[in-house]
C-alpha cells in the first residue's frame, strides 16, 4: 500500500458504489418478475423511502436547536438502522398488509440450507488433491481483494476532514478478517466483507461539533470568538454491538423476525450505502467540474495550466471504473482485483508521461502517506544533483 495513490483508491470506491446501486436494482427487478404490479410499485417506494429517510436522519446533528444533543447524536449514528426498522414494519400496517411481499429467505431450522449437505463444515479431506491446489488461485485473488478493500476502507474513514488516525487496531482487523474468511471456507459459505461503504458511513455518523472560545486580536484589540470544530468520536462500541446483533440473529427465533424483512428494505439499504460511499468520493466533485461552465470553475493553482488535464484524468477514472464493473458481470469476475492492483504501476510508470507533473500533483496523492509521487521524484532529483561531484578546473601554470 506504500505505492498506492488515490487514483486507484478512488476508482475502487466508485466501483463499490456502482455495485451497490446495481444490487439494489437487481432486488427490485426480482420483485417485478415474481410479484404483482402493485407489489412492484411499493418495492420502489419502500427502497427509495428507506434510502431517503436514512439520509435525512443522518443529518440530525445539524438540526440544532431541535431536540437534545444526545438525541440528535443517536439519530445520526443509527440513521440507517432506524430507517430499516421503520420500513420493515410498514408493509404490515393497514391495507399494505394485503399486498404480496418478497421477503428475505431464512432458515427455519438449525441445519445447512443446502439439501446436499448434512453437516455444517466442508469435508475437505474427501476432496480430490487437484481441487485443493486449484483453490490456491481464487484464494490468492480473494486475499488481494480483501487486503486492498480493507486498506482503502481504513484510508477513506481516516481522511483529513475527519481528523482521525489509523491506529494499530486496523492491523488486528485484517487478522480477524483472515480468520473469519478461513472459517467461512470451512463452513462452505461465501466470505462476507463489506467494509468500504461502511467506512465513510461510520465516520460520518460519529462526527460531532465542538465549540471552542479563542482569543483573537482584531485591529489591535483582543476579542473572544467562538470557533466550531468538527471531529470524529473514535470508538468501537457500535461495531461491537453490530457484530453482536448479527450473531444474535442467526439463532432460529430471531431468524423468523429477520424473515419479515421485505427485499425493498434491502434494496433501500444498498442505495443508502452506495450513496454514502459516492458522496465522499472526489471523482463525483471533479465530474461536476465537467458539467460546469469554464467561467464558474474554481481557480486552479498557478502551476496547473487549465482544466483540460484534470477533466481527462477524471474521464479516465470513470471509464476504467465502468470497464472493471463490466468485467464483474462476466465469468471473469473473480479476476477483477488483478485489474485494480494493475492500476498501481500504471499510475506510477505510464500516467506520469501523459499528464504534466503539476496536474498530477493537483489531482492525485499517496494514499497512505503525505505528499505525491511527483514530490518524491522532485526530492530524489534534488538529492542526486547535490550528490554529484563537482569538477574544479585545474589551475593553469
Amino acid at each position: 500500500m506504500r505505492y498506492v495513490t488515490t487514483f486507484s483508491t478512488e476508482i475502487f470506491s466508485l466501483l463499490n458504489s456502482i455495485i451497490y446501486f446495481h444490487k439494489a436494482i437487481q432486488e427490485i427487478q426480482r420483485v417485478h418478475y415474481s410479484l404483482s404490479f402493485a407489489a412492484f410499485l411499493y418495492t420502489i417506494i419502500g427502497a427509495i423511502g428507506t434510502m431517503l429517510l436514512a439520509i435525512f436522519l443522518s443529518t440530525a446533528e445539524s438540526w440544532k436547536p431541535l431536540f437534545h444533543r444526545y438525541l440528535r447524536m443517536g439519530l445520526t449514528e443509527y440513521a440507517a438502522a432506524i430507517s430499516v426498522v421503520i420500513f420493515i414494519g410498514m408493509p404490515y400496517i393497514g391495507e399494505l398488509a394485503t399486498l404480496d411481499k418478497s421477503t428475505l429467505q431464512v432458515s427455519t431450522a438449525f441445519r445447512p440450507t443446502s439439501p446436499d449437505r448434512t453437516v455444517f463444515f466442508v469435508q475437505f479431506w474427501k476432496l480430490p488433491v487437484t481441487w485443493i491446489f486449484a483453490a490456491i488461485v481464487p484464494g490468492f485473488i480473494i486475499t488481494m481483494l480483501f487486503f486492498f478493500d480493507h486498506e482503502v476502507s481504513s484510508i477513506i474513514c481516516t481522511v483529513d476532514r475527519y481528523r482521525t488516525r489509523k491506529p494499530g487496531g486496523f492491523s488486528w482487523d485484517i487478522v480477524l478478517l483472515g480468520i473469519t474468511t478461513g472459517i467461512c471456507g470451512l463452513l462452505g459459505i461465501p466470505p462476507a466483507n463489506g467494509l468500504l461503504p461502511q467506512a465513510p458511513l461510520h465516520s460520518e455518523s460519529l462526527i460531532h461539533t465542538e465549540r471552542e472560545e479563542i482569543l483573537a486580536v482584531v485591529d489591535g484589540e483582543p476579542r473572544t470568538e467562538i470557533r466550531e470544530t468538527e471531529y470524529v468520536y473514535e470508538q468501537r462500541w457500535s461495531a461491537f454491538l453490530q457484530s453482536g446483533a448479527i450473531l444474535m440473529f442467526i439463532a432460529p427465533p430471531f431468524q423468523h423476525v429477520l424473515g419479515l424483512t421485505s427485499t425493498s428494505v434491502l434494496a433501500g439499504l444498498f442505495l443508502f450505502m452506495g450513496e454514502q460511499s459516492l458522496f465522499v468520493n472526489p471523482i463525483l466533485y471533479r465530474f461536476f467540474y465537467l458539467l460546469t461552465p469554464a467561467s464558474e470553475l474554481p481557480i486552479l493553482p498557478p502551476a496547473v495550466k487549465g482544466y483540460k488535464g484534470v477533466h481527462i484524468y477524471t474521464a479516465v477514472q470513470i471509464v476504467v471504473t465502468v470497464i472493471i464493473f463490466i468485467v464483474t458481470l462476466t465469468k471473469g469476475a473473480p479476476a477483477f482485483p488483478v485489474i485494480i492492483i494493475a492500476l498501481v504501476p500504471l499510475r506510477l510508470m505510464v500516467m506520469n508521461k501523459l499528464w504534466t507533473r503539476d496536474t498530477l500533483r493537483f489531482v492525485d496523492a499517496w494514499a497512505c502517506r503525505e505528499g505525491t509521487p511527483e514530490d518524491d521524484a522532485d526530492r530524489e532529483a534534488r538529492t542526486d544533483i547535490e550528490l554529484e561531484p563537482t569538477h574544479m578546473p585545474e589551475p593553469s601554470v
